[in-house]
Formats: C-alpha cells, sequence, structure tokens
C-alpha cells in the first residue's frame, strides 16, 4: 500500500480525479474499449480513457487488487476486463440476455470473417431478434420492454454501442464491440448451442427451473456490482 500511496501522490490533482473516476466506471461497466464509434462519420476515435488507465496501468492494478479484482488488458482488441475473486461482485443475466448476447457473437463471428479486423460489425434491433429466432432462441418477437432491459444492460458493459434512437426500435443501429469476445468462451458457445437446442422459448414463463439454472450458470458476467 505504501508504493501504491506514494505513485498515487505523484499525479496531479486532474489525474488523481480521474483515477478516481474510471476506478468506478471500471467497477460499474467490467470494459474499456480503446475506441469509441462515432456513428455519423463512421469513424472509431481513439478512447482517452483507455490510454490514461493504460498508462497508469500498474497503479490501477494495484488498487483494484486490494479489493479483490484483477484487471487485464488485450492491446490486440484493444480491451480492458475487470474480474471479481468473490461471487458477489458477479451479475447474472437473465436467460432472455444471455440468448441475445449469444446470438450476438454468433453475428459478429459470422460478419467479422467477411470485413478486415480494423472495421467494425453493425447490426439493428431487428437483426437481432430475427437471429434469436433463426437459430431457436425464441420463437416471436419479446415485448419492447425485453427488449429495452437487455439491451440496455448489454450496453452498459460495452458489448456494443448504439447509435441515435430507443433502444426497442427496430431500426436502431449498433456497433457489436471486441468486447464481446471476452464475456463468453468458446466452449461456453458450444454448451449454449447445445441449450438453445433444447430450452423452451425464454419468454414462456412455465419454463423449467433446471434450465433456467443452466443458462444462468452457463453465461456470468464479472462485474464491480451485485
Amino acid at each position: 500500500m505504501a508504493d501504491f500511496q506514494k505513485e498515487y501522490e505523484q499525479l496531479s490533482m486532474t489525474d488523481r480525479e480521474r483515477f478516481r473516476q474510471l476506478t468506478n466506471y471500471l467497477l460499474g461497466h467490467t470494459y474499456l474499449l480503446s475506441r469509441t464509434m462515432n456513428f455519423e462519420e463512421g469513424t472509431r476515435p481513439v478512447n482517452s480513457d483507455y490510454i490514461f488507465v493504460e498508462r497508469n496501468l500498474d497503479l490501477f492494478q494495484e488498487y483494484l487488487s486490494y479489493a479483490g479484482f484483477r484487471l487485464t488488458v488485450d492491446n490486440h482488441y484493444g480491451v480492458m476486463a475487470l474480474s471479481g475473486e468473490y461471487e458477489g461482485s458477479r451479475v447474472r443475466f437473465d436467460k432472455f440476455t444471455t440468448l441475445m448476447i449469444y446470438c450476438l457473437r454468433l453475428i459478429y463471428e459470422e460478419e467479422r470473417e467477411k470485413i478486415t479486423l480494423n472495421d467494425t460489425v453493425f447490426v439493428t434491433t431487428s437483426d437481432i431478434v430475427n437471429k434469436m429466432i433463426t437459430v431457436g432462441a425464441i420463437k416471436k418477437k419479446p415485448s419492447d420492454r425485453q427488449l429495452r432491459d437487455s439491451l440496455r444492460l448489454i450496453g452498459r458493459f460495452n458489448l456494443v454501442l448504439k447509435d441515435s434512437g430507443v433502444w426497442e426500435q427496430a431500426d436502431t443501429r449498433y456497433a457489436i464491440m471486441p468486447s464481446l469476445l471476452f464475456i463468453i468462451s468458446n466452449e461456453r458457445i458450444r454448451n449454449l448451442n447445445s441449450l438453445v437446442k433444447t430450452t423452451p422459448d425464454p419468454a414462456d414463463e412455465a419454463a423449467g427451473e433446471e434450465i433456467e439454472e443452466e443458462m444462468a450458470d452457463e453465461m456470468e458476467e464479472e462485474s464491480g456490482e451485485e
């Protein structure tokens, strides 16, 4: 702690405040991206917050480690990810949100094969719903509220970035971020693929509790909030 205190005190007052803000941001959003998205210009500007954390990475890692968190960096994909050691620091997605993330990952992988690594995969709310129906994750279009709640949660963790428009509107556009590769492993993709083929419609209130638990176990987002 003495080393942290010494290094922290060497920061300017402005940088200390930014350190506090970004620590809170990581705890609330889990993923920090090296590039943001300018939908109007079709560009991906460099994220100055990512640069700041990268420049002070040892300081962030040491501070977060005291609370049982691990901050890792993948500069190839431009993603920083925060993971917690304790169960209470993890957020569990409901089954519908889990299946939506699964389908976003499928779309991302399919489209990435058609573009260069520097390009971005875009989808609309309608594209996501259609994919979920196509793979058998759902049988019909979910309610606007269900769509809004799940997409907003996914957006909170920087798995997608939203253009203008409301979350549930059919033509609202999203950029799928590479952070999606870190939340769901290839093994989980295979397991979820198996579950999709045997799971009742997640909008069905009568869906079995056993399958609900399986889905919850298969997708678990590690975050700084319960």
